[in-house]
């Protein structure tokens, strides 16, 4: 499965489908989502087949940030069986994330 880059046509079915996901909401110009991009990298290849970990650009996807009220980036929203459970909001090291994965798996 690995880091799936997500449209807002296909967001709705991928992540009904996962038990467990998490979405990075980031833009290009973002100095703090190029700094956390490694670190989703790297959740999604350890994470893989138990996790969907997806990134959301809100510049190609504004309908999605708005859904999910996204106001700051980056902001990696966790939802279990489709809705929200938990956000982190900004730039956070890895175990900020792995602490709710492994709580929620």
């Amino acid at each position: 499965m690995g880091l799936q880059h997500m449209k807002t046509s296909e967001f709705d079915a991928a992540v009904s489908a996962a038990p467990l996901a998490m979405i990075d909401f980031w833009a290009s110009w973002c100095g703090p989502c190029k700094m956390l991009s490694p670190t989703i990298e790297a959740l999604a290849g350890q994470y893989d087949g138990k996790v969907l970990v997806g990134k959301v650009n809100v510049d190609e996807e504004p309908d999605l940030a708005r859904q999910f009220g996204v106001m700051s980036i980056p902001t990696v929203v966790f939802l279990k069986n489709g809705r929200e459970f938990d956000r982190k909001v900004g730039l956070m090291p890895a175990d900020a994330f792995t602490a709710v994965l492994d709580e929620n798996l």
